[in-house]
């Protein structure tokens, strides 16, 4: 390490040497350029219009009084010499005439004396005494050793307030090309801490270890252990990823330089690599500290021909990660990286001794929900009667960045309301302005079209309602939003769902995308545009039934695709040949037509309902669930008292207790011995059954659930 240490400090030392000589290039090769053009433009100036001539005629016109004044020019050993008004001077080797506004000039042959008696004796004002020419020596400091030094000094002062400017100290190139311009954040600057960060207990808890290293670094190196050299944050766009570097670098009160990936590919190869080396010796002299490197996947993309021969990125991550190598993590320099395509990195930056750590950051729950609500509204004024665990439930799946718009929307809304308070009627309207957009009210629609809209809403909402496996009807409303529909029915779940769907309960989702179809048919006789959306919906559902979740009859258990961006769009592509492809389109097919002609069986027994209700939504414009259900059976909607109330009718309530703590802390496995149930006594006993053994899946298990994402509004 000492060896190390001494060539990279003599390697600092010839950089700074180098930056110094091409200083003092720079700065004479600009002197002599400044004063060449300085001397050259003054003598052009000094010589616009004007003629010159010789000393005897300058007599001449002496004698005959056409001399107005006379001025010496020291720095080129001439006299300047204005004629009387009037005059007109003609050159007689150009034939030049000159009437007004000109000067002569000449050489003068003759001491200053001279030229001072010939002047007083013509009574002409002289108008500084001829001198002598300057001494050379003293020439050529004025003229160029004032300006070098001048010159150099406002360099040297330039780029060391560029290289501050950037992050970095050192000299450095022209421009500052070469380093990296990361921006160091001290804890008071970033004023970030854990408090702030809601939602990600899991990766909090990951984190500390990290914060307790930098403050306590002792306690790990007595035992031998060793920090990991990084930690690579993995999760959806909108999770807090940077946020949760900050908070680390905020608790720990150690320096943050953050840079983001992009900011180490340039066009010129080598430069990106520089920024590199030089990123990790500036935080090795602040240690101990925390590096960050936002969307890692610009330049650790993996290092295959897919690149396209990028041979800057490649260079770029090679630096990278000899960098990770060469570093001393008992220094205290921990690297932190954030990713929303690990699928994509390098298998060389993600192995143990680099990136040792993966913490994902995804999606929060419903108590990480309502714990991030609650920070976004530490500044906010809230009604009475704001209900924070009921809008957590209608936000299932978004993420920290979501209900932080959401929050934002509703405060905006309540001030273009009048309110100095944020209601709950202001969350739910801006979580619908969130998903559907604003309402569109310059739009206007025929008696046929609000029909036919109207009669779709109310589709997708009865199959909702009469079907068991769904989510309760929130609204329904035919007005036209912004985001492209004429109208939506919106289903808010009441528990928090996790990724664990049944099939009954996708077969019941791609019927309610369906009802809107079978509604137009059934009444109205005929198709509109309207349902494409819910038609990709449905089809998306049910092509990962057969694709990916074994939901098949005829494929079974096997996977016909596999995930390709899990934490962006979710797509996957397929791992299967194309005549199996074409017999899982097939498949697809069947499960859509089934649940289609489910939702025409339950549009056909509830033709009256329906009926009724589209009467009165065409009349309201936009109604609620409760209400609906009020109209079925047989009650005024108008006396509705809790117009947001439950649609269920299988009476099922999940339950919501005051305190709701983060699914992994209540999760508990039952491990007990489960008896065999007694047979009678006329059926014999098989010998040679194997004992029945207790599986994972048959302990019970309580559990809260963790996540689900929205439902996009039927359109």
């Amino acid at each position: 390490m000492n060896q190390n240490d001494n060539k990279n400090n003599k390697n600092d030392k010839n950089s700074n040497w180098r930056g110094v000589i091409s200083l003092l290039c720079w700065a004479a090769l600009l002197t002599i350029v400044i004063s060449y053009a300085s001397n050259y433009l003054g003598s052009a100036a000094s010589h616009t219009g004007s003629a010159e001539i010789r000393y005897t005629d300058f007599l001449d016109l002496l004698e005959e009084g056409q001399v107005r004044e006379v001025q010496v020019d020291s720095t080129e050993g001439t006299l300047v010499i204005t004629p009387v008004e009037g005059y007109v001077y003609k050159d007689p080797e150009t034939g030049t005439t000159y009437e007004t506004d000109y000067h002569l000039y000449c050489v003068p042959t003759e001491s200053g004396d001279a030229i001072t008696a010939r002047c007083e004796e013509a009574g002409v004002p002289l108008g500084e005494p001829y001198q002598a020419a300057m001494n050379p020596i003293l020439a050529v400091l004025i003229s160029y050793v004032v300006p070098f030094v001048f010159i150099f000094l406002m360099f040297s002062l330039a780029m060391r307030w560029i290289n501050k400017k950037g992050g970095m100290g050192g000299i450095g190139g022209i421009g500052g090309v070469g380093k990296a311009n990361a921006k160091v954040y001290m804890e008071k600057s970033t004023g970030v801490t854990f408090r702030d960060v809601a939602g990600q207990d899991e990766a909090k808890e990951s984190l500390t270890e990290i914060i307790d290293f930098l403050h306590n670094p002792q306690k790990y190196t007595e035992i031998g252990a060793k920090l990991p050299k990084g930690a690579l944050l993995v999760g959806p766009p909108g999770t807090g990823k940077t946020l949760l570097a900050k908070a680390v670098a905020g608790e720990a009160n150690v320096p943050f330089f953050s840079i983001s990936g992009s900011d180490f590919v340039e066009m010129f190869v080598g430069v990106g690599a520089s920024r590199v080396r030089d990123l990790f010796k500036e935080a090795s002299k602040v240690a101990p500290c925390i590096v960050f490197i936002d969307e890692i996947d610009t330049i650790g993309k993996s290092r295959d021909n897919r690149m396209g021969g990028n041979d800057e990125r490649e260079q770029t991550l090679n630096q990278l990660l000899a960098e990770m190598d060469g570093f001393d993590p008992t220094k205290g320099v921990i690297l932190l990286a954030a990713t929303n395509r690990p699928e994509v990195l390098d298998q060389a930056l993600l192995r143990p001794g680099r990136f040792d750590r993966r913490i994902t950051i995804d999606r929060p729950n419903l108590a990480g929900r309502i714990a991030t609500l609650q920070v976004h509204t530490r500044n906010i004024k809230l009604g009475e009667d704001v209900d924070l665990k009921k809008v957590a439930l209608a936000t299932a799946g978004c993420v920290g960045a979501d209900l932080a718009n959401l929050v934002n929307e509703a405060a905006l809304r309540a001030v273009r309301k009048g309110r100095k308070l944020v209601t709950q009627e202001d969350l739910l309207a801006a979580f619908e302005l969130v998903i559907a957009g604003t309402e569109k009210k310059g739009s206007v629609l025929t008696e046929f079209e609000k029909k036919l809209v109207a009669y779709h809403e109310v589709g997708h909402a009865m199959v909702a309602y009469k079907q068991k496996n769904t989510e309760p009807v929130q609204k329904i409303t035919i007005v036209p939003h912004t985001q492209g529909s004429l109208g939506y029915t919106l289903l808010m779940p009441e528990e928090d769902k996790t990724e664990l769907r049944t099939k009954d309960e996708l077969m019941a989702k791609i019927t309610v995308s369906m009802g809107g179809r079978a509604a137009e048919e059934v009444v109205m006789h005929t198709m509109t545009n309207g349902a494409s959306q819910d038609i990709q919906d449905a089809t998306n559902v049910a092509r990962n039934m057969v694709a990916m979740f074994g939901m098949s009859d005829e494929f079974g258990m096997m996977a016909l695709a596999s995930r390709r961006n899990q934490y962006l769009d979710g797509g996957y592509g397929m791992d299967c040949a194309q005549d199996t492809a074409a017999r899982m389109d097939q498949a697809v097919k069947e499960l859509l037509d089934k649940c289609y002609k489910a939702a025409v069986e339950v549009i056909q027994e509830s033709r009256d309902d329906m009926d009724k209700v589209v009467a009165y939504l065409m009349e309201k414009e936009t109604i609620t669930g409760a209400e609906m259900v009020a109209i079925i059976e047989g009650r005024d909607p108008a006396l509705v008292e809790n117009p947001y109330a439950s649609t269920r009718q299988d009476g099922f309530r999940p339950s919501t207790p005051d305190v709701i703590e983060p699914a992994a802390k209540k999760v508990h496995m039952i491990s007990q011995k489960i008896e065999a149930p007694e047979l009678p006594e006329d059926q014999p006993v098989q010998a040679d059954a194997p004992a029945e053994q207790p599986s994972a899946s048959d302990a019970p298990a309580e559990s809260t659930p963790a996540e689900d994402k929205p439902d996009a509004p039927q359109n």
